[in-house]
């Protein structure tokens, strides 16, 4: 992930505010957020779910392809059309929609309905703090993604060994490196206006790759609030 705005290119005459920014940044998470939460349903219902779980192959080969789409829309976006940025993230939260798909079969409906409202609250608090601090939240922000790496590692790590007795108190420190993310991320937004608020075609490119980083950051509040508090079936 490209944790520090990049270089302007090109210049062009102010177009939105910066309100106006940060507003469709976050309808676009939340577009991506209805998208996932439609294909999930979709998933189920068209029997997918079981064609996916049922092959290890395909799942792998899914969450591979979920990394490679980040990386790219990361690595690739000054090259690449709005359009272009546009269509990758959406796919992304197609097939996140799909591989989440397994926590309706094993949480509670209800669970996970409270658990996903919870999760909005805590994640726009965080975020309206990062929108409104006047504290530079980049060091919180380098630190939290260490600590993301690390956990990356745990849970890679769990596959072979068995650390169940660890496991509630690392999702604490999951929930809490996120929520830390996620005013960092929402901080970071206004920086990218700053940077591209003359040149129109990368504000609206850097609009998709911020919506995705609040994207990923809201699914993993809400999975690791449905670790610590979901009802399982």
């Amino acid at each position: 992930m490209v944790n520090q705005p990049m270089e302007p290119m090109g210049s062009a005459e102010m177009g939105e505010s910066r309100s106006t920014f940060v507003a469709k940044t976050y309808l676009w998470m939340f577009l991506g957020l209805m998208t996932t939460f439609a294909a999930s349903l979709a998933a189920i219902a068209s029997g997918v779910f079981y064609v996916v779980f049922s092959t290890p192959a395909i799942f792998y080969a899914l969450l591979i392809a979920e990394v490679a789409l980040v990386w790219i829309l990361a690595g690739r976006l000054h090259k690449m059309s709005i359009g272009a940025a546009r269509a990758m993230f959406f796919v992304y939260a197609l097939v996140n929609g799909v591989t989440l798909s397994s926590i309706f079969f094993l949480y509670d409906l209800e669970s996970v309905a409270l658990v996903f409202v919870f999760a909005a609250v805590i994640f726009g608090i965080m975020a309206l703090f990062g929108y409104v601090t006047k504290s530079d939240l980049s060091g919180i922000g380098k630190v939290a993604m260490f600590g993301i790496f690390g956990l990356a590692i745990f849970w890679l790590l769990s596959l072979f060994f068995d650390f169940t007795a660890v496991e509630q108190t690392v999702c604490f420190i999951g929930l809490a490196l996120f929520l830390a993310i996620t005013a960092y991320d929402t901080q970071k937004i206004k920086k990218f206006y700053e940077v591209y608020q003359y040149d129109n075609e990368m504000l609206q490119k850097a609009s998709i790759y911020s919506a995705l980083q609040l994207y990923l950051d809201f699914v993993n509040v809400f999975l690791y609030l449905l670790r610590l508090l979901g009802k399982r079936k």
